[in-house]
């Protein structure tokens, strides 16, 4: 803590209830330096785990301003080179040693806090070979138990490291370093993203040498090529700039919405330019996953956003931060309306990605709220892809790249057999779920009371209504509920027919027939023999 001190933390210490604890030496910091700038020299001094939280920090835009992210994104992981004969004694432990190559520099490629990287040639392959450095998991878990200690205390006497859930934090933090200790999981990533892009020639991901690969050693196949921020070098071989920050945002924008399983440090050293425009990308060590319910909540947040819609935009918000109790409601509804009144009606290729994400995270800080760590990483992600877009090509926008990835997974979240089977599933866990009957009928009134059927936010609203209804366990009340939206459905297409209005597309009358679908599979079995009536007509 003295380090903390020397750079001018010392009341942010006493506020945190540390005194008395910790010995605080007076020795002011430097006045040359900014605040966040003596954030990072302290972390640096402190050594490998805590360069490693800065640089995890760098991440959470939703945690500290902008100008500390920047601050810490400058950390460096270096260290000094490991003993030539230590490196070797782990290749013997681990894989019998370097004979296994055909040759082995003895130089290192890189050396960082956990491993050093050498470069070699195994049956005529030039790979690069990682080797985890001696003493890193104990040097690690003593500095993991340190914080851990730090963030309970902490937490105990400062109300913003409850709010924040700090200890929250550096349990995942350490989750995180851990998984960086095991090559293994590195491993793991990287064959991940190859299955995934095995079927696109213009991207490399370097093959895992599976014999030569274990916890402590991990050995990859070696990519050549300029690397993308080489302006010069690319203009010189005739590659499209354009085109290529056009291609290497696609692959990003793949990873998320396609996969659900991207690379969180898309900075210009991880990526290759090969003499065909082909795009080799590395270091898999810090990935992040978007998984079906986030998906939905993006997809919840942004249409309401770009609809003008401020209460369902606030509902959403809440929802993706996990509706936190103590939460200023009204406070952030109107922080939000500003960004609704600017967003409303803008097509989503012209929106400025950058602003939004920027005002979002800002949003966030203001209210003492916490992203999930895999949205933090996204936001993060998709910050970073527009600076390496705009480096190559100044005019570049991310949101004309990213529209149409975005714009299809909104439309699969509300195709016909989406909705379908989550109502299938719904009726599965009926008889097994708690009882929330009135938030249920509010919300199912809600449904079918709005005038005019729109399917975006009509689809959002229904599959609320259905995640509510999935808790209910008294069997007649679901059965009511299934009736009642049946017949509503029913009355709103006999009513659009009636006018002579075309209905909004076929996803209206698919609707229809999934909650037709619903009603006979309760009918025959969920609600065992109680009869489910249609009053009106309905869409087949």
């Amino acid at each position: 803590m003295e380090t903390l001190t020397i750079h001018g933390f010392g009341a942010a210490i006493g506020s945190m209830g540390l005194p008395g604890r910790l010995r605080l030496p007076g020795r002011p910091h430097s006045p040359a330096h900014s605040r966040p700038e003596h954030l990072r020299l302290a972390l640096e001094e402190l050594g490998p785990t805590f360069v490693k939280l800065g640089q995890l920090l760098s991440t959470r835009s939703d945690l500290l301003p902008p100008e500390y992210t920047a601050e810490l994104a400058k950390l460096q992981d270096a260290a000094a080179p490991v003993p030539i004969e230590a490196i070797l004694e782990t290749l013997g432990e681990e894989i019998g040693g370097p004979e296994l190559f055909d040759d082995f520099d003895p130089a290192p490629l890189a050396s960082a806090s956990i491993g050093q990287a050498h470069a070699a040639t195994l049956a005529g392959l030039p790979v690069v070979v990682k080797i985890r450095r001696p003493g890193a998991v104990e040097t690690v878990q003593m500095d993991l138990e340190i914080l851990h200690n730090l963030a309970a205390t902490t937490t105990r006497h400062w109300q913003a490291a409850r709010s924040y859930d700090v200890v929250g934090l550096v349990r995942d933090f350490a989750s995180t370093l851990r998984a960086e200790l095991d090559y293994l999981a590195e491993a793991n990533n990287a064959e991940r993203f190859a299955a995934n892009f095995a079927d696109d020639p213009r991207v490399q991901i370097p093959a895992v040498i599976c014999e030569a690969t274990t916890s402590r050693v991990l050995t990859l196949e070696r990519v050549g090529g300029l690397k993308i921020d080489d302006l010069d070098g690319l203009d010189a071989a005739g590659i499209d700039r354009r085109e290529l920050a056009v291609r290497a945002t696609g692959v990003l924008c793949q990873m998320v919405f396609e996969d659900g399983f991207f690379h969180a440090d898309p900075h210009p050293g991880n990526f290759f330019v090969g003499p065909d425009g082909t795009l080799a990308v590395i270091d898999f060590g810090m990935v992040g996953e978007l998984d079906d319910t986030l998906r939905s909540q993006l997809v919840a947040l942004l249409i309401p956003l770009l609809r003008g819609d401020l209460d369902r935009t606030t509902e959403a918000m809440l929802d993706l931060v996990g509706n936190p109790p103590g939460v200023d409601k009204v406070g952030l509804r109107q922080g939000l309306q500003p960004l609704v009144d600017q967003l409303t009606g803008v097509p989503l290729a012209d929106l400025a990605l950058t602003g939004l994400i920027t005002d979002v995270l800002s949003l966030v800080r203001q209210h003492q709220l916490r992203l999930p760590t895999n949205l933090a990483l996204l936001f993060k992600m998709l910050l970073m892809a527009e600076g390496l877009g705009r480096r190559l090509d100044p005019q570049f926008q991310l949101s004309n790249v990213l529209a149409p990835y975005a714009a299809r997974l909104a439309v699969r979240r509300h195709s016909p057999d989406e909705i379908l089977d989550r109502l299938v599933q719904v009726a599965r866990d009926l008889a097994d779920a708690g009882a929330h009957t009135p938030r249920t009928l509010r919300s199912l009134a809600d449904v079918l009371e709005r005038g005019g059927f729109d399917v975006s936010v009509r689809a959002n609203d229904l599959q609320q209504a259905l995640k509510d209804a999935d808790r209910i366990s008294n069997r007649v009340i679901a059965g009511l509920i299934a009736a009642a939206l049946i017949d509503g459905v029913g009355h709103i297409v006999a009513t659009n027919q009636g006018k002579g209005r075309a209905l909004q597309g076929p996803l209206v009358i698919a609707g229809a027939g999934a909650l037709g679908a619903l009603g006979t599979y309760l009918a025959r079995g969920s609600l065992r023999g109680i009869p489910l009536r249609r009053r009106g007509p309905t869409a087949s």
